[in-house]
């Protein structure tokens, strides 16, 4: 049997691929992964039942008579959540009856692992290697290596699975490889959430949950788990997840029943639309949903659950446009914070840009911003350095959040900027080029835990991030010009169309009997002066609206248009607007910021924030690139001057050179 160490991530890796070059020529690239990994999964599942077989076995044929529900006794026995009744292995399958062996093998587990191999189609793929004479050579491919958990460790079955979807062109999950979290991100964001319940770990008795909402190949919860136990905490840990992708799914129930947890506390399905754990609350929340994923799919039951149950369900503050559904999964997981008063929660989530900035005040996202600083939710957010994911370059974010805050953070929130901290991979991964060794990661929580401005963190108020969007009008300075150009305009008016043909003929004969320029209320004026006159029927103001639109030119030197009532018209192609710092006086600031560049200007304060009525639409938006910009001075011009002639120099003595 072939060993392969706990460390030996690239053994393993070999093995693989010397698997995968015999598929070659009758299977595509693309099936790599749908064979290889359920025949990984078996092999790990019947390395860990090995040391117990024979127990289960003895047991089995003494009950099978009995009556008695076999899932109650023999897991007891195999000292696991799940067992094997079949007297095979992949060693004794055999060479003639191979796939019918197999497949009595695989239906001889308990309930809980075939889901496994039904969520991965694995009697079909027994068929087609079958076909291809190739399902023997595989199994005693298998057979051959060790794969139990004390050789091979979850990190290393983790890294493997995630290097298979990789390189075979994502067959499991089209997109997954752009998504998978590295592990260098999982365990920064860990430690960011765990860090301050250090001291609960240390009491005795202590249970706590664990939840991804978009748990993949559970990388956040068995680094929590890991992460805890080397605490040398005796918590009882309960992990919790949801997957989309049911083939992804499949692993991630395999390494959980292999750690010894239920199966049915991670639940297939689509996280937004059908919350398997809907009645539950965590300790702690851990993810890195896709970034910038459509959630079309998903629409109907999101916007249902927004519209009728509001802030009783998951997505009152806000929906966010359907074209990024990352912000749907960040309130997901705050609306599963374990209450204050038992404990309360902590969220760590991984997401894109977009979440700190996308949205107008006002909109979906902005609201959602609003209502989690409003609340005081947000506790940090840790900017990461770009080039750290396999198949994006795009910075990526960090955020903590907590429903029990300690007293110094309440109604701060800390920024850490790490876009200048990382370490150089020897050998890039996709795109990932970049990665946070553990020194660096410990730096980064120490820093978090210390609470204090430094270079790359800053402390803020919730307040800081606020601004209202003031609507700034301009007065309408217009004219009328009647020609027969602008007669041609009029023509194309839809309450001039609506006249009768003598209508039409009447006001076109008034038009050019009086050519010339005529201030804006002309054109009431001459609707009221013929009112039901004699060949121009009733008239009204969408026909003094047309001729408006027909005859109106922009003329700075008029005065400002009034309406009926006096008030002064604003020119809605002048339509701007000011974004006045949270708290700042309204008037100071526009008489200090607009006025000197606009001294007509005047402030519309009928636009309001819908919440608390004041003027101006309430935004929130977080910029790291503001607050930690650095000013670098130009150089000096006679240092430029200096090298454009030395440039110059090199130019001319190449050309000098061409012409010898």
């Amino acid at each position: 049997m072939q060993d392969i160490k706990t460390s030996d991530s690239a053994t393993l890796s070999s093995f693989i691929w010397k698997v995968a070059d015999e598929l070659w020529g009758d299977f595509k690239h693309t099936d790599f992964a749908r064979i290889i990994i359920p025949l990984l999964l078996l092999r790990r599942l019947e390395c860990v039942l090995e040391p117990t077989k024979a127990l289960v076995l003895k047991e089995y044929e003494n009950e099978k008579d009995s009556g008695i529900d076999l899932d109650l006794i023999l897991p007891s026995f195999s000292g696991l959540p799940f067992y094997n009744i079949s007297s095979y292995t992949l060693d004794t399958l055999g060479g003639t009856n191979t796939r019918a062996n197999l497949e009595d093998y695989v239906s001889k587990f308990s309930a809980n692992v075939r889901v496994i191999f039904d969520e991965f189609g694995f009697i079909n793929t027994l068929l087609e290697l079958d076909k291809a004479r190739l399902l023997y050579r595989m199994t005693r491919q298998f057979a051959a290596i060790d794969l139990h958990p004390e050789v091979v460790s979850d990190r290393v079955m983790s890294n493997a699975y995630e290097n298979l979807i990789r390189q075979f062109a994502a067959s499991i999950n089209e997109k997954a490889g752009e998504f998978m979290t590295p592990k260098d991100v999982v365990r920064l964001a860990t430690k960011l959430v765990l860090a301050p319940d250090e001291a609960v770990f240390a009491d005795k008795g202590v249970i706590r949950t664990v939840y991804d909402p978009a748990c993949g190949l559970l990388g956040f919860i068995s680094d929590a788990i890991d992460q805890i136990q080397q605490l040398g905490s005796t918590a009882t840990i309960v992990p919790f997840g949801q997957e989309l992708d049911p083939k992804t799914h499949a692993m991630a129930l395999t390494a959980m029943l292999i750690r010894g947890y239920k199966s049915e506390n991670i639940a297939q399905g689509s996280t937004l639309s059908n919350d398997k754990h809907r009645e539950r609350r965590f300790h702690y929340g851990l993810a890195n949903p896709p970034f910038g994923i459509k959630w079309d799919k998903d629409k109907d039951a999101v916007e249902k659950e927004h519209q009728q149950l509001g802030y009783a369900g998951r997505f009152g503050p806000g929906l966010p446009r359907v074209s990024d559904g990352s912000m749907l999964f960040l309130l997901h997981l705050v609306s599963k914070m374990e209450r204050p008063e038992h404990g309360g929660g902590r969220v760590g989530i991984v997401l894109s840009g977009s979440p700190l900035f996308t949205g107008d005040a006002g909109s979906g996202e902005s609201e959602i911003r609003r209502w989690l600083l409003e609340q005081d939710l947000v506790e940090a957010i840790v900017a990461l350095p770009t080039d750290m994911f396999f198949n994006t370059g795009i910075g990526t974010y960090v955020w903590i959040l907590s429903n029990h805050k300690a007293a110094a953070r309440k109604g701060k929130v800390q920024l850490i900027n790490l876009s200048d901290t990382w370490s150089a991979m020897r050998k890039s991964e996709g795109t990932k080029r970049r990665y946070l060794s553990d020194e660096q990661i410990d730096d980064v929580v120490r820093e978090y835990a210390a609470f204090a401005d430094s270079p790359r963190s800053l402390i803020f108020n919730t307040t800081d991030f606020a601004y209202r969007k003031v609507a700034i009008k301009r007065p309408l300075k217009a004219k009328l010009v009647v020609n027969n150009s602008k007669l041609k305009t009029l023509l194309a008016q839809k309450a001039f169309e609506k006249l009768d043909d003598s209508q039409q003929t009447a006001w076109i004969e008034f038009f050019r009997a009086h050519p010339g320029e005529y201030p804006y209320q002309w054109a009431f004026d001459i609707v009221n002066a013929n009112n039901k006159a004699e060949g121009f029927g009733k008239t009204g103001k969408a026909l003094a609206t047309a001729f408006i639109v027909a005859f109106m030119e922009r003329d700075e030197n008029a005065e400002a248009v009034l309406d009926d009532k006096g008030q002064i018209i604003a020119d809605t192609a002048l339509n701007d607007s000011e974004s006045v710092p949270f708290g700042t006086p309204l008037e100071a600031y526009f008489q200090a910021e607009v006025l000197p560049h606009v001294p007509d200007a005047f402030i519309d304060f009928s636009v309001r924030d819908s919440k608390d009525g004041e003027v101006g639409i309430v935004g929130y938006e977080i910029n790291f690139n503001r607050y930690f910009y650095q000013y670098v001075p130009p150089r000096a011009l006679h240092a430029i001057d200096a090298d454009l002639k030395a440039c110059e120099a090199r130019i001319q003595a190449l050309l000098d050179e061409v012409a010898e």
